[in-house]
Formats: C-alpha cells, structure tokens, sequence
C-alpha cells in the first residue's frame, strides 16, 4: 500500500484537493487516473480510502469512501535530542525514530552542542516521508529547538531518563521502563552532557541511565533508546 499525506482532511470531510507537488507527483509520476484508489492519512491517526474524481497534475481532486482510526498508542515517548554536528546523522534518527514510532520529538541545545543553530523544515518534511514509508497514521511532534536549561525545566508526564556516558552510578533503561507510561530521554551531543547539566538533571527528577555497554554516537543512542521503549511496551 503506498500512503500519502494531508493534514488537513478530518472524518467529517467528503472529498479534498491536493496540493500542485503531490498532484503532480500523483498524476504525473505514479499515471494514476480517474478511478484509482488512493490512502491517505492526516498524520492523526486516521486512514482515509479515496478515489480519484479529477486526476489534475495541478490540483487532483478525490472523494472520501472511507476511513479508519488507528488505535491511540498507549505510550507517549518524547526525546529531546542534542543536534550533532553533521545534519546528514540527525536527520537518520528521525527517519528511523519515526519508522520505529516515535511521538515526539525535541531539539535541545547544550553546553557542548557544536551545532546551535536548526532550520526545522527538512526536519519536518523527513518525518513526514518517514511516516509515510512505514505506513504509520500519526505524526511525529517536532517541536522548536530550544536550550537544555530551559527544557529541563518543563513538566513532564511520566517517567524522565538522561542518557550521559560519565562515569558514575547509572541504571539500567531497559530494567527501568515501566509498562504503558509516558517517557521522555534526554540525549546529548558529541561532547555528552556537561556535569553541570547531568546535575541538574537529576535535580528535576530525571534518572540517569545506560544504553548499554559500548559507547553511542548521539544519534544512535537515540534510536536505541527509541526501540527500548516501544519494544518494552510490546511485550
């Protein structure tokens, strides 16, 4: 089943019209014609059956024949990952963190961060051909970037893990995870988290943790703690 994106269809609509870029993509590329069935998701959970009514390169218009609603994820797991260096590596995790089903998504700037400065556009349109990909009805938040100190100081449901490599008394994510409630980890750059910042950390009741026995590239680390949690919470 091949999937395509609209955000803006709801249960109640009847019939919508695609943008000029996916017209084109649709008619032009993939030839499909009056008649043909197209799937569409909102990227809210919902799963539209559509059927072409005027294949227009400029403005393909289809009817709603039916749709379905993705059961809500039981979990909500939200990283706030530092930005590495090469955007190349941060947009991977994305991609990979969306296929896996991820919630939610942070960009967080810290003391040892060598990359301060993000333009979230790509990022958004990657974890929208992401979701697409791997057939998932909802979207990934990506929120704006912003300054660790700042995001620590969020409220946050459920459980809070910062994932660092200092040397010091850390448990294990995986012995830690709990069943069916929210999560939110914390990821650092290159550098890692500075002690300043793993401290306050552990002030606002994040628990640091391991991802396991070998050292992590930042965004590696993100995608295995990404399939901790959703792996857990399938058994």
């Amino acid at each position: 089943m091949q999937l395509f994106y609209n955000p803006n269809i709801t249960e109640t609509a009847t019939s919508f019209v695609f943008d000029k870029e996916e017209s084109k993509h649709i008619v032009k590329v993939l030839r499909k014609k009056e008649g043909d069935i197209l799937y569409v998701t909102n990227g809210f959970g919902y799963l539209f059956t559509s059927e072409i009514t005027i294949a227009s390169d400029s403005k393909c218009t289809v009817k709603i024949n039916s749709f379905e609603k993705q059961e809500t994820p039981k979990f909500q797991l939200h990283l706030a990952v530092a930005p590495t260096k090469m955007n190349e590596r941060y947009e991977w995790f994305l991609e990979k963190a969306t296929e896996i089903g991820i919630q939610e998504i942070t960009p967080i700037i810290c003391e040892h961060s060598e990359r301060k400065v993000i333009k979230t556009d790509r990022f958004q349109k990657i974890l929208e051909s992401a979701m697409k990909q791997s057939l998932h009805y909802y979207l990934p938040k990506l929120n704006e970037p912003i300054a660790f100190k700042d995001f620590i100081k969020k409220n946050f449901h459920g459980q809070k893990f910062i994932a660092h490599c200092e040397e010091t008394d850390k448990k294990s994510l995986k012995n830690e995870l709990e069943n069916g409630r929210d999560v939110t980890i914390l990821i650092g750059p290159e550098g890692d988290f500075s002690v300043k910042e793993i401290q306050l950390a552990i002030e606002n009741s994040f628990i640091p943790v391991s991802l396991g026995n070998t050292r992590l590239r930042t965004e590696t680390a993100a995608v295995v703690a990404c399939h901790s949690v959703v792996f857990a919470n399938e058994s």
